[in-house]
Formats: structure tokens, sequence, C-alpha cells
């Protein structure tokens, strides 16, 4: 299964969609990088946030989740509190081909000042914007730039197409738009 490479990254983006819109070199000026790298593409963070908060003592329950537990923010930046964390979403739309797999890591720049991002795998033929969980592990409160870098995305391309893809079950979180919180 190996790692796919920037051309055909860009191939797969101009002549299928699978990334829009897509940034066709690494920008990197004043920003934390985003764009298309050796091999990967590293995705922005859009301007919609949620960010954990516990002002009615709730308990987390991934099975009846309430979004009474985040306060929604918009804007350039986001503050997230010490030791919580905060729910945003790609400004790409991605569509994956039958054949690949994508695991999504975070950037180096926020790994450094202890921002965790986690992003499960985008299954064969999942599509839409990626939901991204950025986790503050620090004492202290972090500063998160929309629009900028937030992770990086690896293409792995299997011998062959799957039996079963993610549209073939119907996924839950297929076509998701911004922020999709937790389903059952």
């Amino acid at each position: 299964m190996p790692v796919m490479p920037d051309h055909w990254i860009r191939q797969q983006a101009l002549e299928h969609g699978m990334i829009e819109p897509f940034v066709e070199s690494q920008k990197r000026d004043g920003v934390v990088s985003y764009g298309l790298s050796s091999y990967g593409y590293d995705a922005r963070c859009s301007e919609q946030f949620k960010v954990f908060t516990n002002v009615d003592s709730a308990v987390v329950d991934p099975k009846a989740f309430s979004p009474a537990s985040f306060v929604d923010r918009t804007g350039p930046v986001c503050i997230i509190p010490p030791n919580s964390f905060a729910l945003t979403n790609t400004v790409e739309y991605f569509r994956i081909p039958r054949d690949v797999l994508v695991i999504c890591l975070g950037k180096s720049t926020y790994a450094r000042c202890g921002i965790i991002v986690n992003v499960t795998p985008l299954e064969p033929e999942w599509e839409g914007q990626v939901t991204i969980e950025i986790s503050n592990t620090t004492p202290l409160p972090a500063k998160i730039y929309a629009g900028e870098g937030i992770c990086q995305f690896l293409f792995l391309k299997g011998d062959s197409p799957c039996e079963v893809s993610y549209a073939d079950k119907a996924g839950k979180y297929m076509g998701q738009r911004g922020v999709s919180l937790p389903r059952m």
C-alpha cells in the first residue's frame, strides 16, 4: 500500500475533484503551511469552531452527545482553554477514490506547542469536509489560526479496490459540511 506522491494527488484533485479547493503548492510565508507537499496535502481549518465547555456539568456520551457541551466561535483565530479541545472542519472538501485510504497527522508547528490533532481515517469513497479535533494538552490557552494549515493527509493506495466502500455502507458522516458532532 504505497503512499501517493504530489503529482498523483495533483492529478486526482484537478481531474477528479478529490480536493476542492485545491492549493497546488505549499503556502508558508507567515502562516502555518498548507497545500500540496511531497507526499501529502496540508489542509486548512475553517473559521467555525466548537470549543468544549463544561458549564452545565455535562457528561460526554458518544451515544447521546449533547451539543450544549460546546460553545460556538467564528473568526480568524480560536482560543482553546487549557487541557480542553475544540472541533473545526477543513476548508477543503474531499472525495476519496475507492482504492484509497487516507490517514491524517497533525502539523509539527502545533505539535511542538502541545496541540494535538486527531482525525479518523478517511475511508474509500467517503466525501465531505473533515471534522477535526484539536486538543490543547498544555496548562495554557492555545491559539489556532483559521485559514491556515492544521493537519496533513497522506493518501495510501491499495493493490485493488475494496469490496465494500464507505459509500456502499451509506456511512453516517457521508457528505458532511461544517463540524459534525457524534452520531448514532
